[in-house]
């Protein structure tokens, strides 16, 4: 289904709200913000804060994020424990106490000027080389003004799920290189702490400027003139058929966008139709709950958390209960602890510089694949 963005500002609104930006935009002043600034290199090390030569992630409760830099370095975001840096000799770690907005890092991202994001399950932090201080400066005015472009950068909103009292309705931040605006979907959303439609994946960048966000209850796309939304309506999904949970987004390099659903597995949309990809290829059990609460057996494809592309074109699917699975295009591949990983939950699988695809596992560890089976890489 497609909409047209609400684009209705005339100019003479723009240039009278640009008069009252620093003050009604915001939550703090800048001044706010540099008075909460942490300088990493001031710090003492401690129990939270330290370099660490085993090369091996301390963190216990799960690797969601995985970044490489322009720089060389390796950052990863854990699903409680805040962040880590691996400068290519040691490890050091990162928490509110260097300047995160919150322990639990979903995603990282790297700007155009070299800036480093972290986006948390509340708030949004930046390391600018030097310091890293969470960023609050933000524009609420123009809620419906979509825009797009190459260097942009997206991020969830500020509550774990739901929005806050500024946000009032389900949307995204958009980071234009200068400022953070929010930006509402096109979709009436009640006023509730428990939205469908917050935002549950990092965004992707696809083919034909065209990006994508994955919420727990819909998909949209926006390619700077009109909308693309993928929700349990347009596909006729019921309680008997499961319903959306999206948890993982990708467009592949021929166009096709694979949803992965906490319940109902992988669906593909070739850009007209979308496909029930898990059922198709027989990999969801007779006896499927059909939901997040459900724990599935080996050989079932139903909670899929990440979703990756090869350089061969093979695509990947990260499990919460059955590990990593690799499609040809014809087959279906499983594999678990038998062929490597530490443990079958995988959070997210993030392609490397040189080609590599690096597994962010739930047990703390990075695994990679080496061609025909995993080994242990942090």
């Amino acid at each position: 289904m497609k909409t047209n963005p609400n684009c209705l500002f005339s100019l003479a609104l723009l240039l009278a709200g640009c008069t009252s930006l620093a003050t009604s935009c915001t939550n703090e002043s800048p001044e706010d913000q540099q008075a909460r600034t942490v300088h990493v290199a001031d710090q003492k090390p401690g129990p939270e804060h330290q370099s660490d030569t085993s090369l091996r992630l301390k963190f216990t409760k799960g690797v969601r994020a995985i970044l490489e830099d322009s720089k060389g370095n390796i950052w990863f975001g854990s699903h409680q424990e805040g962040a880590a840096m691996f400068d290519g000799k040691t490890l050091t770690y990162f928490t509110e106490k260097e300047g995160l907005s919150d322990r639990q890092v979903r995603s990282i991202y790297e700007d155009a000027q070299g800036n480093i994001w972290f986006e948390g399950g509340r708030g949004l932090s930046r390391f600018d080389g030097q310091k890293i201080m969470p960023w609050t400066f933000k524009n609420y005015l123009f809620k419906n003004n979509w825009q797009v472009s190459e260097n942009d950068l997206w991020f969830k909103g500020n509550e774990e799920v739901g929005y806050n009292q500024s946000e009032a309705q389900a949307g995204v931040y958009r980071y234009d290189g200068s400022t953070l605006h929010y930006l509402t979907f096109p979709i009436e959303s009640k006023a509730t702490s428990q939205t469908p439609y917050s935002v549950s994946t990092p965004f992707f960048r696809g083919q034909n400027g065209r990006v994508w966000f994955g919420t727990y209850g819909a998909v949209f796309g926006y390619d700077g003139q009109s909308f693309t939304i993928i929700d349990d309506k347009s596909l006729g999904r019921s309680e008997e058929t499961g319903y959306l949970h999206v948890r993982s987004i990708f467009e592949d390099s021929k166009g096709h966008l694979w949803i992965g659903n906490n319940g109902i597995g992988v669906l593909r949309y070739d850009g007209e139709t979308t496909h029930y990809f898990s059922k198709k290829m027989g990999l969801i059990s007779e006896n499927s709950g059909r939901n997040g609460g459900y724990r599935s057996g080996a050989g079932t494809l139903e909670h899929v958390f990440a979703i990756a592309e090869d350089d061969q074109g093979n695509m990947w699917f990260g499990d919460r209960d059955t590990g990593a699975w690799r499609y040809d295009g014809t087959s279906m591949k499983n594999f678990t602890e038998m062929n490597g990983l530490t443990t079958k939950q995988i959070w997210q699988i993030y392609t490397s510089k040189n080609g590599e695809l690096w597994f962010a596992m739930a047990d703390g560890s990075v695994c990679k694949f080496n061609g025909t089976s995993f080994e242990r890489i942090f």
